[in-house]
Order: structure tokens, then C-alpha cells, then sequence
């Protein structure tokens, strides 16, 4: 199971937005994303989500400015190796000025119309819950075409966020 992590921009107001951006290269390629990545060695989340976001998008957030919303399962049966467990962040301050980067393609979004459509077939389940502040834990397995969504379970979730730092590969899956 690869440990991951997601950060999502909002910018509150009427109407909200959220930044999410188009994937050019990579897991997700041709996807409309939020912004993240594996955790190396020696992170935490919500380091791994810092470095990401500044990464792809040249934007600049501190821990203490995220707040861990959401830790997902993402089940592929007939592809084990894309399995990830992703710790999902949500922030409405950051630094700098949004870029576009080598990996993805930046752009804002109206909270009543985000591209559902183009993105994976979870965030239509899960993404409402995180964007309106609740703390959710769930899993999604994915049908053997690796796209569309099977079966999931979404509950609250009450656990503590993540602040250990990641010691080696996972080999528990959760």
C-alpha cells in the first residue's frame, strides 16, 4: 500500500473556489487532481503535502496552516500496485504565486462547479464531505477497469492526524 498525500486550496467566499489542477504526466495523467504525492522517507503527511504543493504549483503553505481532513483507501483488485492510503488536507491560507509546473496545469474552480467528470470517480463521493469540514475515513475499490468505482464506505472519522514521521515503506496497508 503507498502512502500519500493530498492538499486542497480553498478560497472561501461567495461563491467559494478551489484550486485543483489537469495532470500532464504520470498516475492520474489527463485528470483534473488536487495536488500531492507519495511520502518519502523521513515525512510526515502533511510534510509530504508542503513539499508537493510547492512543487506543483509554486505555492507555499506551512503545516500548521493544514488541516487533515480525510484518510482514504483507494483499492485497484486488478491493480494491486496502484493501492494507496492518502491523507487528505485541506487549507485556505497560503504564499507565493501559483505556476504552472512540469506535472500539472493549475486552475481555479467555482465550488458548485467542480469538474467532477474529469477527475477520478472517488472525489464525487468524498469531496463534498471534506469541502463542508467533515473528517471522513473511507475506502473505495475500483471495478476491473480501474476508473469507476464499485463499492465504498465512507464513515466519520474521529482518529488523530498524522504526525509521526514515516520510518519505511508501509507493509501493514493501514
Amino acid at each position: 500500500m503507498q502512502e500519500a498525500t493530498l492538499c486542497l486550496l480553498l478560497q472561501e467566499g461567495n461563491p467559494g473556489v478551489l484550486l485543483l489542477g489537469k495532470k500532464k504526466r504520470g498516475f492520474g495523467k489527463g485528470k483534473i487532481v488536487g495536488f500531492g504525492g507519495k511520502i518519502e522517507h523521513g515525512e510526515t503527511s502533511a510534510m509530504a503535502a508542503v513539499r508537493e504543493l510547492e512543487e506543483e504549483t509554486g505555492l507555499r503553505v506551512r503545516e500548521d496552516e493544514l488541516h487533515q481532513l480525510a484518510r482514504l483507501t483507494f483499492l485497484f483488485p486488478a491493480r494491486p500496485e496502484w493501492n494507496h492510503l492518502v491523507a487528505v488536507y485541506v487549507t485556505t491560507i497560503w504564499h507565493g504565486d501559483l505556476t504552472e509546473s512540469h506535472e500539472i496545469t493549475p486552475a481555479w474552480f467555482r465550488l458548485d462547479a467542480i469538474p467532477f467528470e474529469e477527475m477520478w470517480d472517488d472525489a464525487y463521493y468524498w469531496m463534498p464531505y471534506v469541502l463542508n469540514g467533515k473528517r471522513i475515513q473511507a475506502t473505495f475499490t475500483f471495478n476491473d477497469d480501474n476508473e469507476s468505482v464499485d463499492r465504498y464506505v465512507i464513515e466519520p472519522w474521529t482518529g488523530k492526524t498524522d504526525t509521526v514521521r514515516k520510518s519505511g515503506p508501509s507493509t501493514s496497508g493501514v
